[in-house]
Parts: C-alpha cells; structure tokens; sequence
C-alpha cells in the first residue's frame, strides 16, 4: 500500500512541474485530469485515517498541486462530469474555497449545478445553517454520485445544531456509501458526539462500537475519544458497562487506561464520587508496563472525588503532595480549585466566610482548548495519537469558536463547591438558632 502511495506521489511531483508539463506526452497529460487527481488525493486521505500518518504530507501536497490544475484548466475539460465532481470533491476535502469561486463564476456554459456549488460556497464561508432547506432538497438527486457522500456529511454538520436526530440520518447515509473511507471516520465520529447530545446511549454505544473497530489509529481518534467518555460517564451503570468493556476491548492497555483516566477525570469533575474511584482503580490496574504517570493521575483523580467526603483532609493532603511537573496546566488548575472548595469546607462558618474565599479566582494558565485532547488527561502522551494534526477536510468542519478567557471545568468545580459550601453554612446557622 505505502510502495503504491509513493508511486502516486513521485508521478505527480513529476507531472506538476511546469518544465515537466511543458514536456509531457499526450498520455501524460491526460494522467492530470481532475478526476484522476482526486482519486489519488482520496485514496491518500483515506490512508490516513486508517493509520497512515506519513501521509498527511502527501495530502498537503496533493491539495496544492490539485488547486493549481483546477485554476489552469481549460474550460472545456469540466464538460466531462467527472472533473466536475472532482472540483466539488476538492472543495469538500480541504481545498481552497477560493478556487470554487472562481470555477463558478467562469462557468459559462452551465456545468456546475449552482445549488450545489452556492451552498457550498455558503457553508464554507461559516454559513452553514443557511444552507440546510436548499441543500437537503438538492442533494436526494445526488445520493447515487461520486459526490454523494460528502453532501450528505455537510448536510449532517448544517443540521448538527438545530436537528440531531436528522443529521444522525445524513451521517448514516454518508458512511454507508462510502465505506472504510475519511468520510465514514468523520460520520461515525459525529454521530457519537450528536448521540450524546441527543441522549441516545443506544446509538452512541453502536456507533462508538463501530468507530473502534476500524479507526482507532486515526489522528481524528482522541476526539472521539473525548466523546466516548462524555457518553460512558453520562450512562456507566447496568448494560451499559458491559457495552463499555466490549468497546474498550478493541483498545490496547494504553489506550484503555487513557479512557479511564479520562473517565476518571470528567467524573470527579461531575461529583459522581463512585464512578471516579472506580475509573482510578481500572486506570491503575493498567499500568503494568511500570509508567508511573498513570499512577500518578489515577491518584489524583480519586483524591479530587474524595474531596466533598469526609475524607476531606486526606484527600486535599493526597492532591497536595503531587507534584506540578506531573500535571498539565488543566490539572493545575483542578488541583487549585479542589484545595479552595476543601479550606472552605473546613473553615468555620461566619458570615463573611464565603467572600473570603471567591473574592478573586487563583491565577492559572488559559486552558487549552479542543485542539490539545492529548493532553487531557495531564499525561501529554495520548496514545490516540494527534502528534501531527492532518489537514481538516472541509466537509468535516464545524464552526470555529472563541477561545475560552479560562478552564470551564474549573469554574464548575468551584461552582459546586461554593453550592455545597451555602448548605453547609444554612445547616450549621440553623442549628444555631
């Protein structure tokens, strides 16, 4: 597969010079239909999600050399439907908006369907909730083509927000027409984000289940890892442990333990005490290939859970005595919030009490924000592997948003301290009276 991969590469680093263009034969030139391009270019991004991440360079390349030949292309090649497609395909796949643009715009004789590239050109300028009544009446004509798919999965991203249940639909309908694909990556993945969303445990496990057989090599796999474990700490209990374990068994040891890690985590966060403890436990059962890391952060986690216990002391000296080399900046934080919701628990009430201690919020680093899964859990080392971030197909973009001023989780951790920390005080004031 790789040894094919490079002849793909060498034949068109060879025939996109221009010297080499200039010198090319007729059958030379005919290898750089758009079409055939973008053949290439799939079979390169297809590669990478199934593991291939050397070839995330590749597909860089590729995207340049395909742009150049859409821009010198001759009019009359795109009465050739094929080429059509693949000028579609290429704006779906992380090319340059730009280029569409310009196709549209020049074509004169009517080859290009102007609901499609006009929705496209829509959602790809952000506007995709603007898009969905046009494009979901066009793309049923389409469900047969090359281009199918990846209307299918824009449609699904444009109703993601408004609609889960139907873009769970379009997502269904991309992956089972283009199966072991970037496209089936991308559906399955936002399928079990949409799931949650829509607190369908059902599919969300299904569709987990699926997604970690086939793409848990993908750079893509730590978000879905971070949404698999927004789905096993919404729904662990009963069945659905066991719908986790069969998930988790496709995984390696490292990887499961950085599941449960971030179980772990997002349930002491949670205040589901139990959960956390447990997810220590089997985080810290893994570690038999001597890492102390996952030790470490077990520890921590299950101390974070024992805070609002009446193991308070313990767990607030437990979480002290760790290191801040051994924790990211998110962890830090957490660690910061824990020791300031622990002294207001053990601090005599007075009515003062709470102004004294959320006057001000700690100092802390600006969390990450999505683009650092890896580092969710504090190890720094995800075995999901999102070392090098790949180009982002545009058919799997989603609204960018604004970074965050702090760690959210942070806030909330405090939040519920302070919370438990008003009953405390009602409590002791009214026996009191």
């Amino acid at each position: 597969m790789l040894r094919r991969l490079r002849s793909i590469l060498m034949t068109c680093c060879v025939l996109a010079t221009p010297f080499a263009i200039g010198n090319a034969r007729a059958n030379d030139i005919e290898e750089l239909a758009p079409f055939k391009m973008i053949r290439s270019l799939q079979y390169v991004q297809d590669s990478v999600v199934l593991g291939d991440h050397s070839a995330i360079e590749m597909q860089r390349f590729m995207l340049g050399a395909i742009d150049k030949r859409l821009r010198a292309a001759d009019p009359s090649v795109f009465r050739d439907p094929r080429n059509v497609d693949a000028a579609l395909v290429y704006a779906m796949s992380g090319g340059n908006p730009e280029t569409l643009k310009y196709l549209s715009d020049h074509d004169v004789a009517g080859n290009f369907d102007s609901r499609v590239t006009d929705a496209l050109r829509q959602y790809l300028n952000g506007k995709g909730g603007l898009i969905v009544e046009n494009l979901s009446k066009a793309a049923p004509e389409y469900r047969s083509a090359r281009i199918g798919p990846y209307l299918y999965l824009i449609l699904g991203n444009a109703t993601s927000q408004q609609d889960p249940v139907a873009a769970m639909k379009y997502y269904d309908w991309a992956r089972l027409t283009a199966p072991g694909t970037i496209i089936e990556e991308a559906a399955l993945r936002r399928s079990v984000f949409l799931a949650v969303q829509a607190n369908a445990p059902d599919k969300g496990f299904h569709y987990a289940l699926t997604y970690a057989r086939r793409y848990l090599t993908s750079p893509y796999a730590s978000q879905f890892a971070d949404v698999f474990v927004e789905l096993a700490v919404a729904h662990f209990g009963g069945e659905a442990q066991g719908r986790i374990s069969e998930i988790l068994n496709f995984m390696d040891a490292p990887r499961q333990r950085e599941v449960y890690l971030r179980v772990a985590r997002r349930a002491a966060i949670a205040g589901k005490q139990a959960l956390a403890k447990l997810a220590s436990e089997r985080a810290e059962a893994l570690g038999a290939d001597g890492a102390a890391q996952p030790k470490v952060l077990a520890g921590f986690y299950a101390g974070l859970a024992s805070v609002p216990s009446s193991d308070v002391f313990a767990a607030t000296a437990s979480i002290a005595a760790i290191p801040d080399a051994e924790l990211s900046p998110r962890d830090r934080a957490l660690r910061d919030a824990a020791r300031a919701v622990a002294d207001a628990v053990v601090r005599p009430p007075s009515d003062e009490s709470l102004t004294q201690a959320f006057a001000s919020k700690t100092d802390r680093p600006v969390a990450h924000d999505a683009a650092a899964e890896g580092e969710e859990t504090g190890s720094g080392m995800s075995p999901f592997g999102n070392a090098q971030t790949p180009v982002v197909a545009a058919a799997d973009a989603t609204e960018a948003t604004a970074g965050e001023a702090g760690d959210p989780e942070h806030d909330g951790f405090v939040a519920k301290g302070r919370s438990k920390i008003e009953e405390i005080d009602a409590l002791l004031k009214g026996e009191g009276k």
